[in-house]
């Protein structure tokens, strides 16, 4: 699903330079659920950056689901964003003045899927992440937990290949970051692919496979036994 090789990423410091990613070598097969890990400054951002196309390698090459990622415009990475990436993030990034189904209906939107069918869908994905009945509260109205959810639910509701969650337990409370695990572990089952992003071990050990890096290398790449985090909610 995802194959990086030789991964070099370099950030101009005023007269210097900073080598923040030194020869990744990665790979993650369709239906894994991966956990990035690492220290401020070890990479994990920038790498998580590359594989969501909004950054560009210097030098290396990266094949998703069969396509080479190189040389895209702007129009075209956001193209392929839609067409292969849903996006998780810590800070949730609804849109305030939209309501919950709104919020996740906006990937199809720009996929130019009917109203219609945006409705019936958004409702859809909020009814498995449990939050049918609120799909008209304002992300104001809801919980930080409840924020994620929908913040999950928008990025299943375009059916990516794969999922981009950066540090998505981050801004929550232990006992809502295992309810937020628990529901990506059920969509892991389901056979999607996704990355996660976090600081947190035990967050990690809900994985399936953790992928440390230091200095912009990977120092550890190994398969976990999954801690459910149902048995923790």
């Amino acid at each position: 699903m995802i194959s990086i090789k030789n991964l070099h990423k370099s950030y101009q410091m005023g007269s210097s330079s900073l080598h923040v990613l030194k020869g990744i070598d990665f790979e993650v097969e369709e239906g894994e659920l991966v956990a990035i890990m690492g220290s401020s400054g070890s990479g994990k951002s920038t790498l998580l950056n590359i594989l969501g196309m909004l950054d560009t390698a210097d030098e290396g090459d990266y094949i998703l689901d069969g396509v080479e990622i190189k040389d895209l415009d702007e129009t075209k990475a956001a193209k392929y964003r839609n067409k292969f990436l849903g996006f998780v993030f810590q800070s949730f990034n609804l849109i305030n003045y939209k309501n919950a189904a709104e919020n996740v209906s906006l990937p199809l939107y720009y996929q130019g899927v009917s109203r219609k069918e945006r409705q019936q869908v958004a409702l859809e994905y909020l009814d498995r992440v449990g939050l049918k009945e609120w799909a008209t509260h304002l992300p104001s109205e809801l919980s930080g937990g409840q924020k994620q959810r929908v913040a999950i639910a928008r990025a299943m509701a375009s059916q990516p290949k794969v999922l981009l969650a950066d540090e998505p337990t981050g801004a929550l409370d232990t006992k809502t970051s295992y309810e937020v695990m628990d529901l990506i572990q059920q969509i892991n089952d389901e056979g999607n692919t996704i990355l996660v992003v976090t600081h947190e071990p035990d967050i990690a050990q809900m994985c399936k496979r953790i992928v440390m890096l230091k200095d912009g290398v990977i120092v550890e790449d190994k398969k976990v036994k999954q801690v459910k985090a149902a048995a923790h909610v």
